[in-house]
């Protein structure tokens, strides 16, 4: 059984960072692009970052690209997201995603979801 499991999210001040981690079981984790998701209360799931299978490209939304960073270690099967200069608009629940590709995955169909983890940016 594929699991995904984030964790990291907390409480935050404005310009303060996180880490979050997504622990990845039950698929071969390097044969998957691997992205961050989040969702904020009353909006749509948005595509905040992904990282490829082999070349390890990533890609950001530009709302954080500049302030966020996705990395991959395929020996602990563990995406992460590090997140700086965190915005009160940045507060989501944030999920981890698995896809064929980075392509596929930025359309939000993604083959696997994690459960998600709350980041909340106080003003």
């Amino acid at each position: 059984q594929v699991q995904l499991v984030e964790s990291g999210g907390r409480l935050v001040q404005a310009g303060g960072s996180l880490r979050l981690s997504c622990a990845a079981s039950g698929l071969t984790f390097s044969n998957y692009a691997m992205g961050w998701f989040r969702q904020a209360p009353g909006k749509e799931r948005e595509f905040v970052s992904g990282i490829s299978l082999t070349n390890y490209n990533t890609y950001y939304s530009n709302s954080v690209k500049g302030r966020f960073a996705i990395s991959r270690d395929n020996a602990k099967n563990t995406v992460y997201l590090q997140m700086n200069s965190l915005k009160p608009e940045d507060t989501a629940v944030y999920y981890c995603a698995a896809d064929h590709s980075t392509a596929t995955m930025r359309s939000g169909n993604c083959n696997y979801w994690g459960q998600g983890t709350q980041v909340t940016v106080s003003s």
